[in-house]
């Protein structure tokens, strides 16, 4: 987050060598919503891309499209659904805690109807920055450069919505008029397609680095973003050698201390791939600032209204991790005990007994002494936790990725990288290594260290889904496979005549 004030201009392309960026007050947010083309250099191109990366999270300017990609909306969708978060703080949630929860989905769920909107409003804005890339009558080194960044954003959207909703419209230009839009869905085939091939251009154009502009899109994260879509695809062989290719670059460790992630020092530090930036200071209004850590931040008053409490841990969350398991301590917190002090992540604070939630997540609670460090105002303000980067790709995922991938292809080399990579991870975490016994023995490994490293990191239900686990593990909450897609919102049908239910909710 305080990378992101630091984000000036004249900004240089250390790998690449293109230059003639135009400056800009604040990375994150320039004027592309609202500025006309001519306002901006390159027909507003630079501009608008620029724009995206505070849209994803929201922006100043209408329409808030983070209230469905970082909002209750997509928490609920992307963990209440899974077995590691849930929605009980809040006693005014139980709609919610019924339909997400308890897999009751309902077809007009307002929640369900803005996640759909606000995707598609990102795709739009993402399809508008690329026409202007295709309508420049002289693009230059630059332009390539910038339409990747678009195609990342839009890949990484659709990604969302193809996991959610399995088929869903292809809407890859851009819309003029209302009708164009209403369009028929396309087979989820198609979508993936258009997302693998978002990201290998975004792989063949993007930098090794920036210079002035720390967590701006690099070509590791296309590779990293790939890597992941193409295990949703099983596609082990080419998952694994972007893996590879990330690992050999280099240019990510894992931190010594796992809980350091999750705080403002933690925020772009080694082993950060790609993170969704967030700041608020008082004298920003509401220009930089995300809901996301609001949305799950301890709910209480005074020095603890960090937030609304969604998003809590569950009983078997907590219960699921290994004896000695350092990030159990820097995931959970407890209600009404002491919160671990320093050496795991805490403030040594004593958290409130809030009878309503018997966990909280602590990678949500970085607020107390890093707060008032990075002049964030005082605890108790109404900032809550809206300065809070979401992190989305981390090395540690990559190292799991390049495990899971090798482990299904088998064979003695591919073995040890498994176990090897798998060992890393777990050696942070304080545990022993693993000795490598069988294939099946491997991936329940696998499986194990993703859901302690990555709990309430949002993956966790696609991932049982993609491993076909859902059904034995959500089964007691009411989860039938029919659940691994939502039906499509009444909203969006009733606005787009081509649209079919998902025959499962028909």
């Amino acid at each position: 987050m305080k990378n992101l004030k630091n984000m000036m201009a004249g900004a240089m392309i250390a790998a690449a060598a293109i230059t003639g960026f135009t400056g800009c007050e604040k990375f994150l947010d320039r004027a592309p919503l609202t500025a006309t083309q001519d306002d901006l250099p390159g027909g507003g191109l630079e501009g608008r891309v620029l724009g995206l990366y505070g849209a994803i999270r929201n922006s100043k300017s209408e329409p808030f499209i983070g209230d469905g990609m970082q909002n209750i909306p997509y928490i609920a969708m992307n963990s209440f659904r899974s077995d590691d978060g849930e929605t009980v703080a809040d006693p005014g949630a139980s709609a919610w805690h019924t339909t997400y929860d308890n897999f009751q989905y309902t077809k007009d769920d307002w929640g369900a109807g803005l996640y759909w909107n606000k995707h598609y409003v990102m795709i739009g804005q993402c399809n508008e920055a690329i026409a202007v890339a295709d309508s420049l009558p002289n693009p230059d080194a630059t332009t390539p450069v910038f339409v990747a960044e678009a195609r990342f954003f839009r890949a990484y959207t659709y990604f969302d919505m193809v996991r959610t909703f399995g088929d869903v419209p292809k809407i890859d230009f851009k819309i003029n008029a209302p009708a164009e839009g209403r369009i028929p869905k396309s087979p989820a085939a198609d979508i993936y397609q258009l997302i693998l091939d978002d990201l290998a251009f975004a792989e063949q154009h993007l930098p090794t680095e920036w210079l002035g502009y720390p967590g701006r899109l690099t070509i590791f994260a296309a590779k990293a973003m790939r890597a992941k879509v193409l295990l949703y695809r099983q596609q082990w062989a080419q998952a694994l050698t972007l893996c590879q290719d990330v690992i050999a670059s280099n240019r990510y460790t894992l931190v010594d201390n796992y809980h350091s992630i999750f705080k403002i020092t933690g925020e772009l530090n080694a082993e950060s791939i790609f993170e969704i930036q967030a700041s608020k200071l008082a004298q920003d209004g509401d220009t930089y600032w995300s809901r996301l850590g609001q949305s799950q931040g301890i709910r209480g008053s005074g020095n603890w209204d960090l937030g609304w409490g969604w998003n809590t841990p569950s009983a078997d969350l907590v219960n699921s991790y290994q004896v000695g398991d350092k990030r159990k301590d820097a995931t959970i917190l407890y209600s009404g005990q002491f919160d671990g002090g320093a050496e795991t992540g805490g403030y040594g604070q004593t958290v409130p007994n809030y009878t309503n939630a018997l966990y909280w997540n602590k990678k949500m609670y970085n607020r107390y002494s890093d707060y008032i460090a990075a002049g964030q105002g005082t605890p108790g303000n109404e900032a809550q936790n809206t300065w809070v980067n979401q992190r989305v790709l981390r090395f540690s995922d990559v190292l799991l990725m390049a495990a899971e991938a090798a482990n299904e292809l088998g064979g003695t080399a591919n073995q040890d990288s498994a176990i090897k990579w798998t060992n890393r991870i777990r050696t942070r975490a304080g545990l022993a290594d693993l000795v490598f016994v069988d294939q099946a023995t491997m991936r329940t490994a696998i499986k194990r260290e993703r859901r302690a490293e990555f709990a309430m990191e949002y993956d966790r239900f696609f991932d049982l889904v993609r491993w076909n686990d859902a059904t034995s593990v959500l089964g007691p909450l009411g989860y039938q496979n029919k659940h691994r897609f939502f039906p499509v919102p009444q909203g969006a049908m009733d606005e787009n005549p081509q649209l079919t239910q998902n025959p499962e909710w028909q």
